[in-house]
This record gives C-alpha cells, structure tokens and sequence, in this order.
C-alpha cells in the first residue's frame, strides 16, 4: 500500500474554481474520508487522484511518485463508483475477475485471487449469479471485489453507498470498515453523509466551496473545529452558535450574554469584528435554575436515551440534549448554560476559530 499527498492542488473549469490550492496527506494505510456538501469539490479531488482529472497546477504523489501527469491506467488505483459500474451481461465470477483478465494474468491465478475475495467478502456463493438478478449490497460487494483483486496501492471510493437505503447503508458501513481493518488498504472515501464519516473514517477532511477547510480525526473535527462551517456541518443536531455583540480581545475570559456573565476559555488572540459566535454543542448545554439565557421550550424530540430540546430564546433558537427522564415540557421557561471549558469563539468576520486556553488551532 502507500501514501497519497496532494500539493497545493487546484483545478479550474474555465473561470470556475473547483478545488483551490488543496494540500493534504493521506498516511499508508489509513482509511481517508472526504466530506463535505454536493458541489464542494470533494469529487472533482477524487478524480485528480485517480487521474481522471488533471489538475490545474499543483502536484499528486503515489508512495512518493509523483504520478500527476500519469493518466488513470497507469496509476496503481482502483476505483469504486457509486452506481457500481458493473457488466450486466457477465456473472459475478467475470465482473470480479475482469482487471485480471485484461491484465493477461495466468487462469491459475485468477482463479485463485477471486476465490479468496469472494470468500472475503461472503459472496462466494453468488459467484455464478447474473449482476441484474443481485441485490444492491451484494452489488456492491462485487464492485469491491472486482478493486480488491487487483491488489492496487490505494482504494479511492465515491459515495459507493449512496443508492443503498438506510439499512444496507448501515451495514455496508461496518462491513467497508471491517474489509479495510484486514487488508489495511489505504482508502479514500467521498461522502456528503456526516455518519458515515465519523463512524468509518480514521482521519476526515471537511470541504467546502472547494477548499479543505480541516482535515484530523473524526473526534478533533468533532470537539475543535476550526471554522464555523465545519462546527454547523459536523454533529447531529449541529453545534449551537450564540451571537456575542461586541468584540472578544485577547485574554478575555468571560463575556455578557442576554445580561448574563459567562465565562469561556481564556483567549490567545482577538477577533476582527464587532460581531461575533460562541460554539457549544448540544450535550454541552444544560438547564438551570440560577442564571442563564432565558427562553421557551419551542420542541421536544424523543430519541430513546435521550431528548432533544428546541428552546427560542432572545438571542437565538439552541438545541440542548437532555436526559430521557427530562420531565420539562413544551412552552415551559427555562434558562441555558453551558460548559464553559467546551465553548469556542468564532470570529464573525472570518468564521475561524480563535484559539485559547482549551484550543489549539
């Protein structure tokens, strides 16, 4: 397997900016999410890697190669689309084997090869079967048997669960993830889906707009991230954002909210504008009886272990998970708080993210 770097990787269609200046390093062996909305460029990176695209400027290593300039046959990728792409008129057996077939390798050994994939895979027993008789998971075993055989350098995969419902989604998440914990093939994986990146990925890299806005574990894009994008695209429901009407300065260690004194991180640095957010996350916000932001219970939605909370107060509408015992109710008056240690500041005219005491950025 090998590494995968992008250096300052930009890709133009006409005067349109695709994918501006995007450096990124995907380590051997890592299982590599790129996520982000419809149109952010996530593809259109994919497609460069693979040599589908040929980037603007900029420059795309393989274990070290660089292979910028190399079209996709002679890159040592296999890629995975996401309406499968399969021969309707040849079996399991002959979609899987067909790279190795064009390869010209021994019968023998293709034999062999496609044996221990489609055992792999638990697929063996269709190995006969018409692709048009299949259903769409069993599909989508055959797409990645017919890349894993090949035994390429790197996977890149292209929301290949996106035409699955959500049981089949689901369980060809942890089956992908399964697959890729026993070969350690290094895998770069689109989706605009925030579940599959967080439940799959080992490193994730947010887009939008075209840029890499951050890319880190699925637990620093959670807890740290840094920009006010990736907070409001990254969680379920998103993080809150309450709007702080004066500017932060450097060492500030409290600020005023709807009359209240709240203390957040002390403050590395101080923000550009007038006008600017504090980030919290729903399970960082909490009830109380003493001081707090008031307002009223707008919605209430049941989880099973928990209860999602919709409160419109003065300054903003918040979402606060609380306890399944919760006994509040709707229109009831209520006051928020939040964890002062988990809150980040969002500077309002660049939406980044200030550093502090509890954040490096």
């Amino acid at each position: 397997m090998a590494d995968i770097v992008l250096q300052n990787v930009k890709k133009n269609f006409g005067d349109f900016i695709a994918v501006e200046n995007s450096n990124l390093k995907v380590e051997d062996g890592d299982f590599f999410v790129m996520l982000g909305p419809s149109g952010c460029g996530k593809t259109t990176t994919l497609r460069m890697i693979a040599g589908l695209e040929m980037p603007t400027s900029g420059n795309i290593l393989l274990d070290k190669e660089n292979v910028t300039s190399l079209r996709a046959s002679q890159r040592d990728i296999a890629f995975v689309f996401q309406m499968f792409a399969l021969y309707p008129h040849l079996n399991v057996e002959k979609n899987i084997s067909f790279p190795l077939r064009m390869q010209k390798m021994k019968s023998s050994e293709i034999k062999k090869r496609v044996a221990e994939v489609s055992q792999l895979l638990k697929i063996k027993h269709l190995l006969k079967h018409n692709i048009s008789n299949l259903a769409g998971g069993d599909r989508q075993r055959v797409a990645l048997g017919r890349a894993i055989v090949r035994r390429p350098a790197a996977f890149l995969m292209d929301e290949p669960l996106g035409t699955l419902d959500a049981e089949f989604r689901e369980e060809m998440c942890l089956e992908l993830k399964k697959l890729h914990n026993r070969i350690h093939a290094t895998t770069v994986y689109v989706t605009h889906d925030q579940i599959e990146a967080m439940t799959m990925g080992d490193k994730i890299a947010v887009m939008n707009q075209g840029i890499i806005l951050q890319n880190g574990t699925p637990n620093e894009i959670y807890s740290k991230p840094k920009t006010k994008f990736v907070g409001s695209f990254i969680g379920s429901p998103s993080m809150n954002f309450i709007p702080v009407d004066v500017a932060i300065k450097k060492g500030a260690s409290s600020v005023v909210i709807d009359s209240n004194v709240f203390n957040i991180p002390v403050q590395h640095a101080e923000t550009i504008a007038d006008k600017n957010y504090i980030g919290v996350r729903p399970e960082k916000m909490t009830l109380t009886q003493k001081k707090g932001i008031a307002g009223e219970v707008y919605a209430s939605e049941y989880l099973g272990n928990r209860n999602i909370l919709t409160i419109n107060t003065e300054v903003g509408q918040f979402k606060v998970r609380v306890s399944k015992d919760s006994n509040v109710c709707l229109h009831e008056n209520v006051k928020i708080t939040f964890d002062p240690h988990s809150a980040i500041i969002f500077d309002g005219a660049s939406d980044k993210a200030l550093p502090s005491a509890y954040m490096t950025i």
